[in-house]
C-alpha cells in the first residue's frame, strides 16, 4: 500500500468524552489532505461532530440496533458490586465487537494507518494484526504503570515512599483482577493472530500523544521515549447567546453526558451556588427532563449543553465531576474547581487537581452532609485556587493543542524514517 494514500482510521470508545478530542485531533490532519475516518458501530455516527473527519460503520452482524444505548446504561451505573462488573462486561463486549469487525472493515476502506485511543485495545491490536503503522492517542490521563503512581482509576494522592509504593502495588493487583474479562479477550485474539498474548499494553512505539498537560500529571520517571504530553484537543465551537448576570458570579456545573440524569445532585449544586450568592450555569447533557431542569433551586441557567470554551471564561468557578475534557476547558480558562468525582478516572483526575492546588475535592457523601457550600466559598474567596488554574492555563496555551499534536502524528506515521504500511 502506497504512503501517498494516507487514509487514517481513528479507533476509540463510543462516548463523547473520547470522540470529541479524537475528532479535534483528526481535523487538522484532514485539513492537510489526509483522509481521516472514525470507525465504529453504526449508532455512533450521530456523535461524530461535523468536520473534515468522516465516519464508517462496522457493517458486521454483531453491530445491532440498541447496543449503544445498552452500553450507555452500563456506563451510567459503573460502581458497586453489581454496576462495576456489569460495566466491565459491557466494555469487554464492545472491544469484542471491534476485534471481530475491524479487520475486514479497515481492509475494505483501504486504511493505511491507525490512531488508536489508549483505553480501547482493539485499535492497536487490529493495527498490529494488519501490520499497519499506528499511534496512540491519550485522550485522558496517561495509563502507564509506575510504582510511585497510583492506578489511574483511584483518587489516591501521590506518595513516593514505601507506604505509597506498597499501596499502589495492591491497587494494581485489584485492578488487574477486575479487568480480567478484557485482558483475557485481548490475549485470546492476540494468540489467534500470532501476536504476543502476554503484553500488558499495546501502545505505540512510534508515538503516544496526550492532551494531558505535563504539569497536571503526577511526577513520572518511566514514560517511554515515544510519549509526549500536550494540551487539550478542542474543535472550535459556534458562537453562543451567553448570559449576562453582572450582579452575581457564575458557577459552571456539569456532571458530563453519562451522569447528567442525577437531578438530586444537580439540585445540591444549584442550591449551594445560590447560598453563596452565585448563579449556577448547568449543563446536564440531555439527562434531565424539562420539568426536572425547571425545578432546580436557585434560579440556575440550565441547558443540555453550553459552548464550554465560551461560557467558562465568564465563570468565577466550576463544580465538575472531573470528566477530563471539561476539566481541561476549565483550566484553560483559569477557572478554579470544586471537584465531585463519580467514576472511571475522575477520582484520579481530582487527586491531581488537588495536588496542584486548582481544586477542592468532595465526595457525593460529603455533599449530602453539607460540605459543598463551604467548599465553594473557599474556592471563590481564596485566590490560590484561581492562581493555580491560571498557571495551568499558561502552560496549556504554549503547548499547541490539536494542531501541534496532529503534526506529531503525521511525522510519526509518514515522516522521514517512518515504516510503510504492510497489510497481512
Amino acid at each position: 500500500m502506497s504512503l501517498g494514500r494516507r487514509h487514517i482510521a481513528i479507533i476509540g470508545p463510543p462516548t463523547a468524552g473520547h470522540i470529541n478530542p479524537l475528532i479535534a485531533l483528526g481535523t487538522p490532519l484532514a485539513a492537510t489532505g489526509h483522509r481521516i475516518t472514525f470507525v465504529h458501530m453504526a449508532e455512533v455516527e450521530p456523535l461524530v461532530p461535523a468536520s473534515g473527519v468522516g465516519f464508517a460503520p462496522l457493517n458486521h452482524t454483531a453491530d445491532r440496533q440498541g447496543a449503544l444505548a445498552a452500553h450507555y446504561r452500563a456506563l451510567a451505573q459503573p460502581s458497586g458490586p453489581v454496576g462495576l462488573p456489569r460495566m466491565i462486561r459491557s466494555t469487554a463486549a464492545m472491544t469484542d465487537l471491534l476485534l471481530k469487525a475491524l479487520p475486514a472493515t479497515l481492509l475494505k476502506l483501504g486504511v493505511d494507518a491507525v490512531i488508536a485511543d489508549s483505553v480501547e485495545p482493539a485499535g492497536a491490536l487490529v493495527a498490529q494484526h494488519l501490520r499497519l503503522p499506528f499511534v496512540t492517542a491519550v485522550t485522558g490521563l496517561p495509563l502507564h504503570r509506575e510504582p510511585m503512581v497510583p492506578p489511574p482509576f483511584l483518587g489516591w494522592a501521590y506518595r513516593p515512599d514505601a507506604v505509597g509504593r506498597n499501596r499502589n502495588h495492591g491497587g494494581y493487583a485489584v485492578s488487574d483482577l477486575l479487568m480480567r474479562p478484557i485482558t483475557r479477550l485481548v490475549s485470546d485474539y492476540a494468540r489467534r493472530w500470532d501476536l504476543d498474548p502476554h503484553r500488558r499494553d499495546r501502545w505505540s512505539e512510534r508515538l503516544q500523544i496526550a492532551q494531558c498537560p505535563a504539569a497536571l500529571d503526577f511526577p513520572r520517571t518511566g514514560l517511554p521515549t515515544s510519549f509526549r504530553y500536550g494540551s487539550r484537543w478542542r474543535s472550535p465551537e459556534p458562537s453562543d447567546n451567553l448570559p449576562q448576570d453582572n450582579d452575581r458570579p457564575l458557577v459552571f456545573c456539569s456532571l458530563g453526558s453519562l451522569q447528567g440524569a442525577r437531578r438530586s445532585l444537580f439540585a445540591a449544586l444549584t442550591a449551594a451556588c445560590a447560598a453563596v450568592g452565585a448563579r449556577a450555569v448547568v449543563a446536564h447533557g440531555g439527562g434531565l427532563r424539562d420539568d426536572e431542569a425547571a425545578s432546580l433551586p436557585g434560579n440556575p441557567l440550565v441547558r443540555a449543553f453550553w459552548s464550554q470554551t465560551q461560557i467558562l471564561p465568564r465563570c468565577s468557578a466550576a463544580i465538575l465531576h472531573c470528566g477530563f475534557n471539561t476539566v481541561l476547558d476549565a483550566l484553560a480558562a483559569g477557572v478554579p474547581i470544586v471537584a465531585v468525582p463519580l467514576a472511571f478516572e475522575q477520582p484520579a483526575t481530582a487527586a491531581r487537581l488537588r495536588r496542584i492546588g486548582a481544586a477542592c475535592v468532595l465526595s457525593p457523601a460529603e455533599i449530602r452532609r453539607g460540605a459543598l457550600e463551604p467548599a465553594l466559598k473557599r474556592v471563590l474567596s481564596d485566590p490560590g485556587y484561581r492562581e493555580a488554574a491560571r498557571v495551568l492555563a499558561s502552560d496549556m496555551a504554549l503547548a499547541g493543542g490539536a494542531t501541534e499534536a496532529a503534526a506529531a502524528v503525521e511525522a510519526a506515521l509518514y515522516g522521514e524514517g517512518a515504516t510503510p504500511a504492510r497489510v497481512a
